[in-house]
């Protein structure tokens, strides 16, 4: 059986490095090589590999933003590698396949390879095992609930801050976030942004908009009675269907 593997390493010496361990195993082939972790998401996605040799520390998106940032249905089996060992224990309690610390002998890496394989076989093309499934829920309870929210297109991934966010939009099946005179439309419906958003100091003013309470500037009163728009400090101006009681309870207003 071929093992189809990426390599992913800002470094150029550490991918050279794993390229001549794996130049000596006949069962392996390189799908491609990454030097970020945005490039190893997107190659992830194209090449469905079976192994992912990934390093932790890298600049924009982490070996472990990479981990969070793939579809769980496309998830390879993981071997980290990384110079600093203090990333070994989380590793592990993520339940990655392995992991090798730089600079790693020949030896140490047929190990881990040896590892794979052995999984490998165990997995027999059902997708997605226990494993993988440990790896991604350890993952996110390791962390601490990380105000952001990933944005991917063909072109790049983003991990924009929800401080930064302004207001959000509905759109059918995804939401548009607006930040400053950016837009990042995501996949999730406004109900599943809401719960994020409102422990973070957003609220929900009506069906199709969700409110930075920090980015209000003022309310405007419109001819209705007891009605009101708010302005905001980028100048949008957005309807609210929720009451002026709700609003000022939510900012703490008397």
């Amino acid at each position: 059986m071929k093992i189809r593997a990426i390599i992913v390493d800002d470094e150029i010496l550490a991918r050279e490095g794993i390229k001549a361990f794996l130049a000596e195993e006949p069962d392996v082939e390189i799908a491609e090589e990454c030097a970020d972790g945005a490039s190893a998401v997107r190659a992830v996605e194209r090449h469905r590999p079976d192994l992912l040799f990934l390093d932790v520390q890298m600049p924009e998106l982490s070996g472990f933003d990479v981990i969070e940032a793939l579809d769980p249905e496309a998830m390879p089996l993981v071997i980290f590698t990384t110079a600093y060992d203090e990333h070994a224990i989380r590793a592990f309690e993520v339940n990655a396949l392995d992991y090798l610390l730089k600079p790693f002998t020949s030896a140490r890496f047929k190990k881990a390879l040896q590892r794979a394989r052995q999984q490998l076989a165990l997995r027999s093309g059902t997708g997605t095992d226990a494993r993988l499934g440990t790896l991604l829920a350890g993952l996110r309870n390791l962390q601490p609930a990380a105000p952001r929210i990933l944005v991917k297109s063909a072109e790049h991934i983003l991990f924009v801050k929800a401080e930064e966010i302004d207001h959000v939009e509905a759109a059918g099946n995804y939401v548009i976030l607006h930040v400053g005179k950016d837009r990042h439309i995501v996949r999730e419906t406004m109900a599943a942004m809401e719960v994020r958003l409102s422990p973070l100091g957003f609220m929900r003013i009506s069906r199709s908009a969700i409110v930075n309470l920090n980015r209000i500037a003022r309310l405007e009163p419109l001819v209705a009675p007891g009605e009101f728009c708010l302005l905001l400090k980028s100048g949008a101006r957005l309807s609210m269907t929720c009451t002026l009681a709700e609003l000022q309870r939510r900012m703490g207003v008397t």
